[in-house]
């Protein structure tokens, strides 16, 4: 049984020099380390402590990178692994890559870009970690309209200051809103989910605020509502443009005055509840349609978070695509490595209308579907495969056919967006898009474009 003591890196390099060198940058960052010489050592000492992150040599006697890699991906799928070498070649990289590397680096490297990688998969490794229920999620991200999300939603989490989530379904509201609570000092407190368009609206008022025995037929027994039970935590509004003008305007005084009576009750109730609401719905175009609360609108909407689409992050979709593999490896009690480069590509080209809940789902029907230790294509959902995929007119045949093509289109566009919106920096479009520099110029070396920096 691994033990509770943690460090950040495992470092494994045969050369005492390099490891050495590896050793001082690393900890003149801050970031604890443990080296050792061999793959045949790592593993042994992963049965030890918990790392956050593995950072190999490819070449090494005995058990090499590539090796090692394959061990830690089965039995510790958590754990990120950069590989490091003075052998870079596009296959290397590629048979890294599809090995589930984290990421690739080549000797000599550049310190920046080092920390960087590191610093990424250590952000990964740890919110693998520590990271409650399934808000992990929201951190394996280097969107930076997610980012920005986050480092919002972690100043304002200690705060009672009301949350308005918008973003389309499946993008992940109530998980932000789980995130909220989680690192607040309210985590120890209930969190009462409400989905307000799934419950009939003549019951939304009952299920809110509660009754008292004889309000109305049936109402055999008093009954306490959700603020009631959130008292101390979070209550969380999903959908809250569904509710009506009547409920609205009760809601509107909870908000003011922090209290409430139950339906048929005549005892003031004071609530201690921090609100979170959240909408797929335009609150103020509602407004000003008169088929939601101005005033209402204003006291929910104090500080505004807006989740992208998966549209809107699609270089987050492999990262997310491994995360939901290593996840349901483990609930089925399967070992599927990776996908194919068919498989990916068709990832990364289709719309995803139904956001991150579908990729979820689709990975979650592959696992349990697949007869081999690769996701392909045949795996995926039939609407997936048929569905709205970006494909250029003038591709002739089959999506089998032309999944090559995909994953080059796609993929030089995501390069082409990126160094546009650097000015042609090759460093900060790497930054931009979640990989490395050398990476980005081994993909474009692959692509047939120019390095302009």
């Amino acid at each position: 049984m691994r033990k509770q003591e943690s460090m950040d890196v495992l470092i494994v390099e045969d050369e005492d020099n390099m490891r050495r060198v590896l050793n001082a940058l690393l900890q003149k960052e801050g970031i604890s380390i443990i080296d050792v010489e061999s793959g045949e050592e790592a593993l042994e000492c992963l049965t030890k402590y918990k790392f956050y992150t593995v950072l190999t040599d490819l070449k090494m006697p005995g058990m090499d990178g590539l090796e090692l890699l394959s061990r830690i991906n089965k039995e510790y799928p958590d754990v990120p692994v950069v590989l490091l070498t003075a052998h870079g070649t596009v296959q290397t990289a590629v048979a890294a890559m599809k090995e589930g590397a984290f990421d690739f680096l080549t000797k000599p490297f550049d310190r920046s870009e080092l920390l960087a990688v590191v610093g990424k998969a250590l952000r990964v490794g740890k919110a693998a970690y520590a990271e409650p229920r399934d808000s992990a999620r929201f951190v394996i991200s280097d969107n930076p309209e997610v980012q920005e999300v986050l480092r919002q939603a972690r100043k304002v989490a200690d705060s009672i200051v009301t949350v308005l989530i918008t973003g389309e379904s499946g993008t992940g509201k109530e998980l932000l809103a789980r995130f909220i609570h989680q690192h607040s000092s309210r985590s120890d407190m209930p969190f009462i989910a409400v989905n307000c368009a799934a419950i009939p609206q003549p019951l939304v008022e009952s299920e809110l605020f509660g009754y008292e025995k004889g309000a109305f037929t049936g109402a055999v027994t008093s009954k306490p509502g959700r603020f009631e039970l959130a008292s101390g935590g979070t209550l969380f509004l999903d959908e809250v443009a569904a509710i009506s003008l009547e409920v609205q305007a009760k809601l509107l005084r909870v908000l003011q005055e922090q209290t409430f009576e139950r339906i048929g009750g005549i005892k003031t109730i004071k609530t201690d509840v921090r609100l979170i609401a959240a909408t797929n719905a335009d609150l103020k175009k509602e407004a000003g349609a008169s088929r939601f609360r101005e005033d209402l609108f204003y006291r929910l909407n104090v500080v505004p978070l807006r989740l992208p689409s998966l549209r809107e992050r699609m270089s987050d979709i492999p990262d997310l695509a491994k995360y939901f593999l290593n996840r349901f490896n483990v609930r089925y009690h399967k070992s599927v490595r990776g996908f194919t480069d068919a498989t990916l590509a068709l990832m990364i080209a289709y719309q995803w209308p139904g956001n991150i809940r579908e990729l979820e789902n689709a990975i979650e029907r592959a696992i349990v579907l697949a007869e081999s230790d690769i996701i392909d294509v045949a795996d995926l959902p039939e609407d997936l495969r048929v569905g709205p995929v970006e494909l250029d007119a003038q591709m002739p045949g089959p999506l089998k056919a032309t999944v090559r093509a995909v994953t080059e289109k796609v993929e030089r566009d995501m390069i082409a967006r990126a160094l546009e919106q650097t000015g042609g920096n090759v460093t900060k479009a790497a930054d931009l898009l979640g990989i490395s520099r050398k990476g980005l110029q081994i993909k474009m070396k692959e692509l047939g474009l120019r390095d302009t920096e």
